[in-house]
């Protein structure tokens, strides 16, 4: 792909869908990383308030992969903060998407991809090890799959089965 498609031609392009390979995610997401376009294949970790899957996915290379983490909506801890960004961005990830919270803001804006998520937290989670990576998760009520592409640019987010065109 050279140039990213743009959300609302995708949207367009397939706004008489029915088969559910493309989903729109809720406008419920703020912008905290230094590309506020990004896009790429999904991959993905299912965790609640404990990131140690997401630091294990950061950590690995990211492939130009977008890392979508359903955090179940949480408010009161953060998934993502400065060193994982880093961390991320260092390791080729095009973006990380959270259901739930990051903390570090201004770390997260330098940060060379795109970072979405629902709100700031400071407060970080507890290292349990649970979790799940790999697995279909449900993003505000929208199906994510590991193999998916993500698109994401200043209108919102989209999700198909299929890689753009």
């Amino acid at each position: 792909m050279t140039q990213q498609p743009a959300t609302c031609d995708l949207c367009d392009a397939h706004k008489n869908d029915s088969d559910g390979a493309f989903r729109v995610l809720p406008p419920v997401f703020r912008d905290f990383g230094k590309r506020s376009a990004f896009c790429g294949e999904v991959a993905t970790v299912k965790c609640h308030e404990d990131n140690t899957l997401v630091k294990a996915a950061v950590d690995s290379p990211g492939l130009g992969r977008v890392l979508v983490v359903d955090g179940g909506g949480s408010l009161r801890r953060a998934l993502v903060g400065g060193n994982l960004g880093a961390a991320a961005a260092r390791n080729g990830w095009a973006g990380v998407v959270v259901d739930g919270c990051v903390r570090d803001v201004a770390e997260l804006a330098q940060c060379e991809l795109g970072i979405r998520a629902l709100a700031a937290m400071p407060l970080p989670t507890e290292k349990r090890n649970q979790g799940q990576a790999d697995v279909p998760v449900q993003v505000q009520g929208v199906w994510v799959r590991p193999g998916d592409w993500l698109v994401a640019d200043a209108d919102g987010i989209v999700v198909m089965s299929d890689r753009p065109a």
